[in-house]
């Protein structure tokens, strides 16, 4: 298969990223091959290998457009300091991107970018809505919520002297994730942790 063929199968995918096993079932072909065949391309500039099992089909693909595919098959979605920055809530940007997951905790080294994968328990999962550039992204309660709460249950504290509230924060959204957290102590605290940060932000802006 000529290697123009070959993308142009890829790109029929519609999709941003893709993993070797994916790509040889949309070639019909053994892993393999298809894992040659990706490199061969990513030698021609045509796709980028992010790390071993996983090619990006845009080498301009925007970080947080990899979410769902760093984690899979568990679902992640952008939040904490990353979702903060992006909703103008926080003026510095991370050099990390902070992702949310059904599984492990960890972290993930891509040619793209650097992701610190947060564990939550089902309960505790959502507040996202689909991102402009692909994956998903936390609204701005669930992003401030997801920080404050994965730091108290890690036994930190969250520091966000320059906190800015969007026009529309909702505030009973964070007190309806809050209701959720099974441990009393930690709903506690979250919630305690949460009041001080939103009475330091000010007003909304």
């Amino acid at each position: 298969m000529r290697l123009a063929d070959a993308l142009g199968e890829l790109l029929s995918s519609d999709r941003p990223a893709l993993s070797t096993r994916e790509a040889a079932a949309l070639w019909r072909t053994e892993e393999g091959t298809a894992r040659r065949r990706l490199r061969s391309l990513s030698e021609a500039g045509l796709v980028l290998a992010l790390r071993p099992g996983l090619w990006a089909l845009d080498r301009e693909l925007d970080p947080f457009a990899l979410a769902p595919y760093l984690t899979a098959p568990m679902p992640a979605y952008v939040s904490m300091f990353s979702a903060l920055a992006e909703h103008g809530m926080i003026e510095q940007i991370p050099r990390q991107v902070s992702l949310v997951s059904l599984g492990r905790a960890r972290k993930i080294e891509t040619a793209l970018a650097t992701f610190e994968v947060h564990h939550l328990a089902p309960e505790l999962f959502g507040g996202y809505a689909d991102w402009k550039g692909g994956g998903h992204l936390a609204s701005p309660e669930k992003a401030l919520f997801d920080l404050v709460y994965i730091r108290a249950a890690a036994g930190g504290k969250a520091y966000l002297p320059e906190l800015s509230l969007p026009a529309g924060f909702e505030r009973e959204s964070l007190a309806a994730w809050v209701d959720r957290i099974e441990s009393k102590r930690l709903r506690t605290i979250t919630a305690r942790r949460l009041r001080e940060l939103l009475g330091e932000s000010g007003s909304d802006r």
